[in-house]
């Protein structure tokens, strides 16, 4: 008897098939949830940026106002 040159057989039943279907849904449901909470970070960290952004331009139109101010008021000085 000459050995099968794609190795021995493998049987695998309905049984099998069917446990493995029932792993592979549960992982699925998981990574599913894992999504939908890693969304929601995103979204939430999304929120904060967006927060912070609109709380930052104030800062460069004060400094813009600040440097006119101090232009003016050196020309004023040196005009009188």
């Amino acid at each position: 008897m000459t050995p099968d040159p794609l190795g021995p057989v493998v049987v695998i039943g309905l049984k099998e098939i069917y446990d493995q279907l029932l792993r592979l849904t549960t992982q699925v449901e998981i990574l599913i949830g894992d999504q939908r909470d890693t969304e929601a970070r995103t979204q939430d960290h999304e929120a904060r940026l967006r927060a912070l952004e609109r709380g930052r331009w104030p800062l460069p139109a004060l400094a813009v106002l600040i440097s006119l101010a101090s232009v003016v008021l050196t020309f004023v000085k040196s005009m009188s």
